[in-house]
């Protein structure tokens, strides 16, 4: 049996904490920012989110692979999660439409993971201590030298990384003879959201992460999108830029997590790194227009500034988070401009949250 002959294995963080496991395929070391998701269900989606790229990701669940993968259930063409670490991983799987196991799809994918870690442990540190590098690895004999390259990797502070996952050249998604043109902006965007789009009757053209507004107008969309993505939104300047652009035109604007904050730097407001971020499929928030509360899908590691955007003429917060009151929406007062910090288009049983695209298609008709 696997369990009987797997590697020893460590998780190593920046402060030179160290926690053991076992090394569930393949050996080798995998470095990035250490994070936790709280979902129960949905590993496949999460691995392959963009958002998650340069991450390792700690599952709170205490049982992983046990449902297999899909070939449908995917966001994007690859595993974008840097490693996984879990608690118990399941080398068979019992889901009848199952189209393989999760340790067949990390061999595909090139992905090292290691389990049989204190997973309970691990996430109280990083609750404690705050996000932070790490490197997992089979050298648990070399511990001297996984500091010294653990050292050399850059902080997700002031880190783009939108660049590694955006598409190349522009695609086209959805029916060419639907009603409406959206021009969408990849900055690691989920297929999901497309899907969501295009049931809405909309034709999809969607751009590099560098586009332009002249690249994208040119097209004449009847609304632009902004994506989610990993990284740090600060240093995305041609995508702030491009915002400031369709603003300034009162343009239809939708922005989902990295375009949400995208969208408050082009209009002067900041963003900061959490302590931890938001990583889960039942986070609570209030959509503060009418009072409701809806159970949302997020992902994040940075947020909006609170007070600047209080502060903001222009700005009106639209969603709270609340467990801790950090900004989940914004709408801009005299433009056609709006955005939200969790993903509405995840669904992961709640589908609270997916009026927005419906409210982005009704801008574009009121335009």
């Amino acid at each position: 049996m696997k369990y009987q002959t797997r590697k020893k294995a460590l998780i190593l963080l920046a402060d030179g904490t160290i926690f053991y496991g076992k090394a569930i395929g393949k050996e080798g070391s995998a470095f990035g920012e250490v994070c936790f998701n709280t979902g129960m269900t949905g590993y496949q989606e999460v691995f392959t989110d963009p958002s998650y790229f340069g991450q390792l990701m700690v599952t709170t669940n205490a049982h992983i692979g046990n449902y297999g993968v899909n070939d449908n259930e995917v966001e994007s063409d690859s595993i974008k999660i840097a490693g996984l670490i879990c608690k118990n991983f399941s080398y068979n799987y019992s889901r009848e439409d199952a189209d393989g196991s999760l340790e067949e799809f990390f061999e595909k994918n090139n992905l090292f993971a290691i389990s049989d870690v204190d997973t309970r442990a691990l996430v109280s540190y990083i609750r404690d201590n705050g996000a932070m590098n790490a490197v997992i690895s089979t050298e648990v004999d070399n511990i001297d030298g996984l500091k010294e390259q653990l050292a050399n990797i850059p902080n997700m502070e002031g880190l783009e990384l939108a660049s590694n996952v955006s598409t190349k050249e522009p695609y086209f998604f959805g029916n060419e003879n639907a009603t409406y043109k959206i021009a969408a902006l990849d900055i690691g965007i989920k297929k999901n959201i497309l899907r969501n789009l295009a049931k809405r009757d909309a034709y999809i053209k969607v751009y590099p992460y560098n586009a332009s507004f002249e690249d994208m107008s040119a097209w004449n969309p009847d609304g632009y999108f902004l994506s989610n993505g990993p990284g740090d939104p600060e240093p995305l300047v041609e995508a702030q830029a491009l915002a400031k652009e369709i603003i300034k035109r009162d343009l239809p604007l939708f922005g989902i997590c990295l375009g949400h904050q995208v969208i408050a730097l082009a209009n002067g407001v900041s963003t900061y790194k959490m302590h931890n971020g938001h990583r889960g499929i039942n986070h609570p928030v209030k959509n503060l227009e009418t009072g409701k509360g809806e159970i949302t899908s997020q992902n994040h590691g940075f947020a909006v500034n609170k007070e600047e955007a209080e502060a903001h003429d222009d700005l009106k917060v639209t969603h709270m988070h609340l467990n801790d009151n950090t900004v989940a929406g914004l709408a801009m007062k005299s433009k056609n401009c709006f955005s939200v910090q969790f993903h509405p288009e995840a669904s992961p049983g709640p589908h609270d949250s997916t009026y927005l695209f419906d409210q982005f298609i009704e801008n574009i008709k009121s335009k």
